[in-house]
């Protein structure tokens, strides 16, 4: 509700601009036709995401990993770990937060685990991991289109070397931090009943079939709404409760477009000008450092999706608009707002009474953000720059 009013505000304050010509017309209807098939996206992704959670299909893959660990607690961490970075990558960082988080915690407390490890590996990796595909995060959608890039091969050419890097940074500073609990062994729960065989079937081979349709090159607004349709048409048939407006992100729509108008807005009366100094230019080691750090501190403080709207314009070479989203993509360990991912992150956490201490958080993040953005910038150096 808080993120819907912040979106409102948001939303009254970027359509005053448009109206007295603050926001140019032209602008609006350019940045109108920019965003309204990522926001299609960001709603069926997550009706989808939602439906499959409900059919049980990430308890059912939980389950099979704790049998594949054989009792110990590392090798389930580290494929908790794997398929945290699979579903970031293809579904989304918010999904990963939202709904493979209570799943990850439930199966580390039945094994009688400490559920910490695996609660932090599914908010870092959320983030971290976000870098490897346009679907992976929405401000990779962003970052497509002004790249111009056609199909997400293009965009993985470009970001392979950093996300890879980004990835694996987190997890190393997890294992060393988390090394005596990830030493336990535990007795594997038997497997639970599944409420509903035919949707749990049915959301599997739905969800299978999209992953594969999300790389094809199709926006992926297109596939991701087909596999929302037949989830929706499914539950219709079989369980008619488990749906609702609820599905829809409507907070996290109206948040989007707000922010969209404003920082267009901003940048129309000299945003742009005024982050110059911050940004610099250039395609060398030091120039994306500076950007892609830029970008990690400017997520800290205020969220990462408006840090990467306010910078964009800066970001003027497909190098610096990798860099500036290694900054705002795995960057954002720090502090609770630095994403939306986390926040929805904790508010499961607490719904599910596993207190984390934001001071361990921010003192963590202090460690492993610059390690993971520092490293995976000099990766994407390598790869592009040298």
């Amino acid at each position: 509700m808080r993120l819907a009013l912040v979106g409102l505000g948001l939303l009254l304050v970027g359509g005053a601009a448009a109206l007295t010509g603050l926001l140019p017309a032209a602008d609006a209807e350019a940045l109108g036709e920019r965003v309204w098939p990522i926001l299609a996206y960001v709603t069926a992704v997550t009706v989808v995401a939602e439906l499959a959670a409900e059919a049980g299909l990430f308890r059912a893959i939980a389950g099979r990993l704790s049998g594949l660990a054989r009792g110990r607690a590392l090798v389930l961490w580290l494929l908790v770990a794997a398929l945290a970075v699979v579903a970031t990558a293809f579904l989304s960082l918010d999904t990963t937060a939202v709904l493979l988080t209570p799943v990850v915690v439930l199966l580390a407390a039945h094994a009688g685990l400490r559920p910490h490890p695996f609660a932090l590996a599914t908010v870092w990796l959320a983030n971290a991991a976000s870098l490897w595909l346009p679907v992976s995060n929405l401000t990779n959608l962003l970052a497509a289109h002004r790249l111009g890039v056609e199909g997400p091969w293009a965009f993985l050419a470009l970001l392979w070397a950093p996300a890879l890097v980004a990835t694996l940074v987190p997890i190393g500073v997890m294992l060393v931090v988390f090394r005596r609990e990830l030493a336990a062994r535990f007795v594997p729960d038997a497997p639970e009943p599944v409420e509903d065989p035919v949707l749990l079937r049915l959301s599997a081979v739905v969800v299978a079939a999209l992953l594969p349709l999300l790389v094809s090159g199709i926006d992926p607004w297109i596939p991701a709404t087909g596999a929302a349709a037949v989830l929706v048409a499914a539950f219709a048939a079989r369980r008619r409760e488990a749906l609702g407006i609820g599905l829809v992100p409507l907070p996290l729509l109206v948040f989007a477009a707000g922010l969209f108008l404003v920082v267009e807005a901003a940048h129309a009366m000299g945003l742009t000008a005024a982050l110059a100094a911050v940004a610099g230019g250039g395609d060398d080691l030091g120039s994306l450092l500076r950007l892609s750090m830029g970008g990690a501190v400017a997520a800290n403080a205020v969220d990462n999706l408006p840090a990467y709207l306010a910078l964009e314009p800066l970001a003027d070479s497909p190098v610096r608009i990798a860099a500036l989203l290694v900054g705002v993509n795995a960057g954002p360990l720090v502090t609770p707002w630095a994403s939306l991912a986390t926040l929805l992150w904790h508010a499961r956490l607490v719904r599910l009474g596993v207190e984390i201490s934001w001071r361990r958080y921010a003192l963590l993040g202090l460690v492993a953000a610059p390690l993971t953005v520092v490293a995976a910038t000099v990766a994407l150096w390598a790869a592009h720059g040298a």
